[in-house]
């Protein structure tokens, strides 16, 4: 879901790149000063923490970090356990979370991307265009989704497309969730599962026993499972 949300007619736009971190924002004004200086704040605290703990950025199982840890570490520590995978997973989704929450007092409506990975606040319905690499769904079908206000993340994860870890061979899995940094982990967790279309049923069933977990659709090739609080439309006209 790579620049998943076009830009929103209502929201200014701005881009924030501090070297990995590739941010695509829409708030009401243009936040990119603040918003630079939370992503340096944050990569500053998750790399000087992985630099104590290695372990933190290699393992591939949950791991219990430092009652000392900055916040962005805890968060990714606590979505990883929920979703049973490395802390790794959440870090995209995290960093979306935390900037999304650090801009939220200067915009009420407000969509900070992060590679995919979408921290979203808003009081009217949003839809997100799906990539799904090969997939005849890719960039045909979008996620319509509303947070009413609240806090929400939708993230994506797929075993055919980027760079991220995936044992799974989906083209897609989205997961809508109450924290980005969740959603992120639980993608990875359900990607992994899915090896054939006959997985695409047990690995929405595994979405949905996960606490926090609001919906699901996993893509692989012309297949396509869906559950929970979205609604998929159609992007061809």
């Amino acid at each position: 879901m790579y620049r998943g949300f076009a830009q929103a007619k209502d929201l200014i736009g701005f881009e924030i790149q501090v070297q990995e971190t590739d941010l695509w924002v829409q708030a009401e004004s243009d936040l990119s000063l603040r918003c630079r200086e939370i992503v340096i704040r944050l990569r500053d605290e998750l790399e000087s923490y992985i630099t104590a703990h290695p372990e933190f950025a290699s393992s591939l199982f949950p791991i219990l970090p430092s009652p000392f840890s900055p916040p962005i570490v805890q968060l990714m520590a606590s979505s990883a356990e929920k979703a049973d995978v490395g802390p790794m997973s959440a870090v995209a989704g995290a960093i979306a979370e935390l900037v999304g929450k650090g801009l939220v007092p200067l915009s009420s409506e407000l969509i900070v991307e992060n590679g995919g990975d979408i921290f979203l606040q808003s009081r009217r319905p949003r839809v997100a265009k799906v990539y799904a690499g090969s997939s005849p769904f890719s960039q045909r079908i979008g996620l319509k989704v509303e947070s009413r206000g609240e806090p929400l993340g939708i993230c994506t994860s797929a075993g055919t497309v980027g760079h991220s870890l995936s044992l799974g061979a989906t083209d897609a899995v989205a997961i809508i969730a109450d924290s980005a940094a969740l959603a992120d982990a639980v993608a990875t967790r359900v990607g992994n599962k899915v090896q054939r279309k006959q997985d695409i049923q047990a690995a929405l069933e595994l979405a949905r026993s996960i606490a926090g977990v609001r919906g699901a659709v996993v893509i692989l090739g012309g297949n396509l499972g869906a559950w929970g609080e979205l609604e998929v439309v159609d992007l061809v006209e």
